[in-house]
């Protein structure tokens, strides 16, 4: 079975920096992609940031500029680089990661981002 897991989450203040971590493992084929969405309560998942194995990446609007995502050691492995974190960038964090040529996607726990003062 597929797992992603995601980690790094945590509190910081406006303005601050966090590093997050996802890893896809038990695949029997490729990664095509893999990134995170986020959702806060009350609030729509929103695409944040995405990298497809080929190197092509997206961002949100909102974050472009302030967020970084990259592969870590090993195309299953990617972080993101969270910086200049605003109040308004507070959610759960969830990792995908798109299995190639089947193109099933499968979704990690979620870790929390917290931004106040």
């Amino acid at each position: 079975q597929v797992q992603v897991v995601e980690s790094g989450g945590g509190l910081v203040q406006p303005g601050g920096s966090l590093r997050l971590s996802c890893a896809a493992s038990g695949t029997r084929r490729g990664i095509y992609a893999m990134g995170w969405y986020r959702q806060a309560p009350g609030q729509q998942r929103e695409l944040v940031a995405g990298i497809t194995s080929g190197g092509y990446i997206a961002y949100a609007d909102s974050v472009k500029g302030r967020f970084t995502i990259s592969r870590e050691n090993g195309q299953n492995t990617v972080s993101l680089q969270l910086n200049s974190l605003k109040p308004e960038d507070t959610a759960v964090y969830l990792c995908y990661a798109t299995e190639a040529i089947t193109m099933n996607t499968y979704w990690g726990q979620g870790t929390q981002v917290t931004v106040s003062s």
